[in-house]
């Protein structure tokens, strides 16, 4: 299995666990050196936090064990396309590269509504790969929405 599916496969397993909470079913990881240094899913409902969102927590998580908030040689994966406060928060911690999964045609700052890593001159730039692992991680959004709307 290639490195890049491993690690969203690791993302997906975050995923899972905010969605058996009941959250939006995204899923981080960060890797330094080929190593997961930081994992985190969505806890804005539970802890009723806007800012609780995956790539927030993940930052936090990874910052906190490098003791430091510049992530320099770091790598995100992410199972959905970040918003703007994610997309912001990536490239303010320095992220080398963000690999995402599924796009996300509501919120995604990563191309699909606006662009924030191609579109605005900043003092960092993050590198952006697209389409990893992309039907898992649309399956379990899909998913997890479907249910919803029953249980509603």
């Amino acid at each position: 299995m290639e490195e890049k599916e491993k690690f969203m496969r690791e993302a997906l397993k975050e995923a899972k666990k905010a969605y058996d909470k009941l959250e939006v079913p995204v899923g981080a990881v960060i890797v330094k050196n080929g190593k997961i240094i930081a994992k985190a899913h969505n806890l804005k409902e539970t802890k009723n936090d806007t800012t609780n969102h995956a790539e927030i927590l993940a930052i936090q998580k990874a910052s906190k064990k490098l003791q430091s908030w510049r992530l320099l040689d770091c790598e995100m994966y992410v199972t959905l396309e970040p918003c703007s406060m994610c997309a912001g928060a990536l490239i303010n911690s320095r992220i080398k590269k963000v690999y995402i999964g599924a796009t996300d045609e509501k919120t995604g700052a990563a191309g699909s509504v606006l662009n924030l890593f191609e579109d605005y001159t900043f003092n960092h730039k993050v590198e952006v790969e697209k389409g990893i692992l992309k039907k898992d991680c649309e399956n379990i959004l899909k998913e997890f929405f479907k249910v919803l709307r029953k249980t509603k």
